[in-house]
């Protein structure tokens, strides 16, 4: 079914990570402030009122940083809507996570999680030089590297888990480093136990101006599209033959029809609750004091004064209202509606416009939809 259909409450819990990762698309932005992790307060009112405005009883917990860097609250939320008088016997728990954790944290993840994907870039060289440890934390590991300490806990969970429903999947980042090596990381996951994989061609990081702005920042980039769809198509077919599902950012509307590419342009059935205490529509916009230019992904906040949420909703209005069907640069493409115009977060990154065209990105879905067409639904949607 359409990403948008992923109607879930997200949690952006802390910005306290522990790893360095290379390519961190908001690292600037968490180290120019103080560490700030979501109140429980905030957080216990928003399952309140979105267990009263919807049915989903999915939620999720995600960055800016690494969520289980704050476990006891990660813990306590999980608990409160699990025991939510609003029908929280029906809450299912899923999260994004780096995967470096200590034992007693993967051992409470496999009893009251039903989704893990761990931020993974494969095999082990690609994944410590990407995603390094914080050298803070090397004695809690031993001096192990994440690639190290990633393995084990996903080896564990997964030869652990039994009948429990829980789903451990590999959400990857294709860099310079592994673009090459996707068939090869079939292969690697498989022996891992991992049957289900998202990968997310590089894209630019946020700052405080569009990228289109930033002369610096784009000589800096690259990533080359066609290399990654040459080996995309390569490693979709051998995973296949293996049982595998090897997913990719540019499909994650093949198995269904949309004029919305995902869950930002519904906000208030997939809203994200920051840690600095506002709502925001979009993965890429985790703080919401300070949004610059993707303001128009902030679309509420806590009011400690009526300890109630307001919505603004001229720019609830506008997301909604940004549809494939709608935009001209779409009107006659053939993918219009298994893409839904592209990712709004990166769009709006990039283009400061929110009918702005992802024009590499538009190209490369094009060409996998010419390649795959429509999907059979998937088990699991993106992250």
């Amino acid at each position: 079914m359409p990403h948008c259909n992923k109607k879930m409450l997200s949690f952006f819990l802390t910005t306290k990570c522990n790893l360095c990762c290379r390519y961190c698309y908001n690292a600037k932005e968490r180290n120019a402030i103080k560490e700030k992790t979501l109140s429980v307060e905030i957080a216990k009112a928003g399952i309140d009122w979105y267990f009263a405005k919807n049915d989903s009883r999915h939620i999720r917990f995600y960055g800016p940083g690494e969520p289980t860097q704050e476990f006891e609250r990660l813990k306590e939320i999980t608990e409160y809507a699990k025991s939510h008088s609003n029908r929280g016997e029906k809450v299912t728990v899923e999260i994004q996570t780096n995967g470096v954790f200590t034992e007693n944290i993967r051992e409470w993840a496999l009893d009251n999680l039903n989704i893990m994907w761990m931020s993974f870039d494969g095999m082990k060289d690609v994944q410590a030089f990407n995603r390094p440890l914080n050298p803070v934390y090397n004695s809690i590991f031993n001096n192990r590297t994440s690639a190290d300490v990633l393995e084990d806990n996903v080896r564990w969970l997964i030869s652990n888990k039994g009948n429990r429903t829980l789903m451990v999947g590999a959400r990857v980042t294709i860099t310079d480093m592994n673009i090459e090596r996707q068939v090869e990381m079939v292969d690697y996951f498989y022996d891992l136990g991992i049957r289900y994989v998202w990968t997310n061609p590089l894209f630019y990081s946020v700052g405080k101006v569009p990228v289109c702005m930033d002369e610096q920042k784009k000589r800096d980039y690259h990533f080359d599209m066609d290399l990654y769809i040459d080996n995309y198509l390569k490693a979709y077919a051998y995973a296949k033959s293996k049982g595998v599902f090897w997913g990719s950012f540019l499909t994650i509307n093949f198995d269904g029809e949309s004029s919305f590419h995902c869950r930002c342009c519904t906000p208030l059935s997939a809203p994200h609750l920051t840690p600095d205490g506002y709502i925001s529509a979009c993965d890429m916009v985790v703080l919401g004091a300070e949004p610059y230019h993707m303001s128009s992904f902030i679309v509420g906040k806590w009011n400690n004064e009526n300890n109630a949420f307001e919505l603004y909703e001229d720019r609830i209005r506008n997301l909604n209202n940004r549809q494939s069907t709608k935009i001209e640069h779409c009107k006659n493409c053939p993918a219009k509606l298994h893409c839904g115009g592209y990712c709004l977060g990166e769009t709006v990154n990039e283009t400061g416009k929110l009918d702005g065209q992802n024009s590499i990105k538009c190209a490369a879905v094009r060409k996998l939809y010419k390649e795959l067409g429509v999907c059979d639904p998937y088990p699991y949607l993106h992250p």
